[in-house]
């Protein structure tokens, strides 16, 4: 299914959560950094519009999450997705996308974590 998707729609922030174990970080830090978040894409303009991975709002929660050790579970974890991605055009190509660049993983998991919350 998510092969199918990735030909219309950016299905990193899916791999990348997919990836993350739960819960990677605690509700008490998570939920004021989500809604600080969503502030941000609110003064933005229409909050409802598409999250950009390298929109304010995604790169602002990403930037205040980050832990080293967080970044290196989703690497590991999206390590483990490449086995499952085989013969999946879209998945293997947005897997590889996500396991060439760290930052990139985090911010998809960043972005993931906001779409969850809206």
């Amino acid at each position: 299914m998510l092969d199918e998707t990735g030909a219309e729609t950016d299905v990193r922030p899916a791999l990348a959560l997919l990836a993350a174990s739960d819960p990677l970080i605690e509700p008490d830090e998570l939920n004021p950094a989500l809604r600080r978040s969503m502030l941000l894409l609110a003064a933005g303009g229409d909050p409802h519009r598409e999250l950009e991975l390298d929109g304010r709002a995604v790169s602002a929660l990403a930037a205040e999450l980050d832990r080293p050790e967080r970044r290196a579970e989703v690497s590991r974890g999206l390590e483990t997705l490449r086995d499952d991605a085989a013969g999946l055009a879209n998945v293997s190509a947005a897997l590889e996308d996500l396991l060439l660049d760290a930052g990139l993983a985090w911010r998809a998991y960043a972005c993931a974590l906001l779409a969850d919350a809206l």
